[in-house]
């Protein structure tokens, strides 16, 4: 009887020390870094990929020994069934739990894309498709699906934000430009509403209108009111404009960055603000909202001319005859190292 009480007792003893055994070498397992690289490892979770099928791809590739505990887990918890698409990145030091969380929480990696201030549409098409994890499926500005987008509009130049955009991996350019869209129209909305009194402008299209000139026009902050207030005051004593980068959008390809006096006298481009009156028909960027709020709030004066220095800012005049004299001292007599805006042509 003692001996069997003996027996017994030390089977208990080594069950128990076996099972205390299996758990810590469980616990070393699942708490163990996954064989990542240094430089990390990129998976991608499809549309109908289970946690065997990922953890299958994982274990092939190196990166995850002990695929069935993952599998365990997963099950265990449920987190088998809340994996979520996309791409991952997983860098040294993750372990299995951590990985399963990343998968579970759907903390894939997001990408950035910026559309600067003063480029046209066509020129934020081709940073959109230049990026390598954005999906193509515009053929140009004049696209059906962009045109069905900017409805009731008819062109779709300038109705675009330019900002920064985060993205996924598979994401559209179509998909940025909606949210651009959506925020022009935003923005647009809210400095309408607080626009100055007695503008000559009868619909905020038109406020967009002036802001892409002025976005042309200068990269400096404090000139774009001032320059702002030259073109308020001209179209509100039905002058002309007759600002160049109307001219050089209304051109397009056929600008080779030498703009002519031909260009100047030609009444076939519609953009062309020294031969046609009032705004142009379209915007001719992407207007920041500095931009915007400069287009309805011009500086107060009396100024009406102004010209590049060459070195990014400008003289601005209240005469024509100061304006011909600063127009032959920086424009006649440019240095090689003229430019008519701080960041140079775009």
């Amino acid at each position: 009887m003692i001996r069997k009480l003996f027996l017994s007792t030390l089977v208990l003893v080594m069950l128990t020390l076996l099972g205390s055994l299996t758990l810590k070498e469980l616990r070393q397992r699942w708490d163990a870094p996954l064989l990542v690289p240094e430089e990390g490892f990129v998976v991608t979770i499809v549309q109908g990929d289970s946690l065997r099928s990922v953890v299958r791809n994982l274990h092939s590739a190196g990166i995850l020994v002990h695929p069935s505990l993952l599998l365990l887990y997963g099950r265990w918890s449920g987190m088998d069934q809340t994996i979520k698409r996309g791409e991952y990145r997983l860098l040294p030091k993750l372990t299995a739990k951590s990985m399963l969380k990343l998968f579970s929480d759907g903390a894939v990696i997001r990408y950035k894309v910026t559309l600067p201030e003063g480029i046209t549409l066509a020129k934020a098409l081709n940073i959109l498709s230049q990026q390598a994890a954005l999906t193509t499926v515009l053929a140009g500005p004049s696209d059906p699906q962009l045109m069905a987008l900017i409805k009731p509009y008819l062109q779709p130049e300038g109705l675009f934000f330019p900002d920064t955009y985060v993205y996924l991996r598979g994401d559209t350019d179509l998909s940025v430009l909606q949210r651009a869209h959506s925020a022009l129209i935003d923005v647009l909305q809210e400095e309408w509403r607080e626009r100055a009194s007695g503008l000559p402008y009868e619909t905020p299209y038109e406020a967009l209108i002036m802001a892409s000139i002025i976005e042309r026009e200068t990269g400096l902050v404090a000139e774009r009111e001032k320059i702002s207030g030259v073109f308020v005051r001209r179209l509100q004593r039905r002058m002309l404009l007759q600002t160049d980068p109307t001219v050089i959008y209304g051109l397009g390809a056929e600008f080779d960055g030498n703009l002519r006096r031909s260009h100047l006298r030609d009444d076939s481009n519609i953009h062309n603000t020294y031969r046609h009156a009032g705004l142009p028909p379209t915007p001719i960027a992407l207007s920041g909202r500095a931009a915007i709020h400069a287009a309805l709030h011009p500086a107060e004066g009396n100024t009406m001319y102004f010209v590049a220095r060459g070195d990014g800012g400008h003289t601005f005049s209240v005469t024509l005859a100061e304006h011909n004299r600063a127009v032959s001292q920086f424009q006649l007599q440019r240095r090689k190292n003229y430019t008519s805006s701080p960041e140079g042509p775009q």
